[in-house]
């Protein structure tokens, strides 16, 4: 009675062959319960208790949001494929597993690309601009991404998706060809990101211009300049120029000129390097080089002085050049040695 019972057949495929169907689905879902409530929980506990964020990662975006919900579609796909099901259900079935095979896919793949943007931007000191241009760089990516993802579904679904592509590839030339000064200035975006000649806060020089960066786009970059005006670049034009970035810049070397009368004596233009030596020595964060009686001008005695500021801060810089200038006068006025300025000397000679 039994047998016959269960020999029933019900849309070509017995009742016995539906019970091990269920049967078999019920374990593999039980199963994979068991690894998420068991298994999983036990490596998130464990990852709290590591410092990097790698494991972190694995644990929840790759088996958690990926392989997890695969596994159930798996169960269920195993589990019907043991029975007779008509060519639509089984159609059905395929469409439905390459679609969440793609989506997840898709997914992971934008999952590891923010977590590398997110490593890169840890290790650069969590600065806000870098995070907002990664967020734009990102934003470009996703949609690349997903587009490959239609397109690789479509692909499985019988579509010519080559002929598509073949048009659009040459639609592509023609738009790139249209747009090649907005895709130079992308592509010297990406440069500026990942190279980092210079961020967003830096002080630099680009021919005759000079300021400090405020914004960092897509296609241009804005600049403050010292009169209180926004000078904007386009991208192209920054990485094809000659940009002096003074904020990297560990120490400034200074040099400067200064002229004594020439009716000074040869003793005390001996001594006048000896005291520029000793007063660049007693500021704080300043390196001597040398100091030197360079030269005769037109109506003075030229000395040039180097010297190095420990610090890439200009108000600093201004700051030691006004405490030397200072000192320097004070003690010429002791030792009795005179600044030049524009003199002429007329000689009269009288014809008796």
């Amino acid at each position: 009675m039994l047998g016959e019972l269960l020999n029933i057949k019900l849309m070509g495929n017995t009742l016995l062959d539906y019970l091990v169907c269920f049967t078999i689905l019920f374990i593999a879902l039980f199963l994979v319960r068991i690894c998420r409530k068991i298994l999983l929980n036990r490596l998130r506990k464990w990852t709290q208790k590591t410092e990097t964020m790698l494991d972190d990662f694995i644990v929840n975006n790759v088996l958690g949001k990926t392989v997890l919900p695969l596994l159930y579609f798996g169960a269920f796909y195993l589990s019907f494929n043991l029975l007779q099901l008509s060519p639509l259900f089984k159609k059905i079935m395929n469409v439905l597993g390459v679609a969440l095979i793609t989506f997840f896919v898709a997914r992971l793949s934008v999952e590891i690309l923010s977590y590398a943007f997110k490593i890169y931007w840890i290790k650069q000191g969590k600065k806000e601009a870098l995070e907002r241009s990664l967020k734009g760089i990102l934003r470009i990516t996703k949609i690349l991404i997903w587009g490959l993802a239609i397109v690789f579904f479509l692909d499985n679904l019988g579509f010519k998706v080559s002929t598509v592509l073949a048009g659009l590839g040459i639609g592509g030339v023609a738009v790139a060809l249209a747009a090649q000064a907005i895709l130079k200035d992308l592509f010297s975006y990406f440069s500026i990101i990942f190279d980092r000649p210079f961020e967003v806060g830096d002080f630099i020089i680009i021919d005759d211009f000079l300021g400090t960066v405020e914004y960092i786009g897509v296609k241009t970059t804005r600049v403050r300049s010292l009169g209180g005006e926004q000078l904007v670049f386009s991208n192209t034009d920054l990485t094809d120029s000659r940009v002096r970035n003074y904020k990297r810049m560990e120490k400034r070397r200074v040099v400067f000129q200064f002229g004594v009368t020439y009716g000074t004596s040869v003793e005390k233009l001996k001594e006048i390097p000896k005291i520029v030596e000793e007063i660049i020595k007693s500021i704080k964060d300043t390196v001597f080089d040398r100091a030197h009686f360079s030269s005769y001008g037109d109506f003075s005695l030229v000395f040039e002085v180097v010297y190095y500021v420990l610090s890439s801060n200009y108000n600093k810089y201004m700051d030691t050049q006004q405490e030397i200038n200072l000192k320097l006068k004070e003690e010429f006025e002791k030792q009795k040695i005179e600044f030049a300025f524009p003199t002429q000397t007329l000689y009269i000679h009288k014809v008796s």
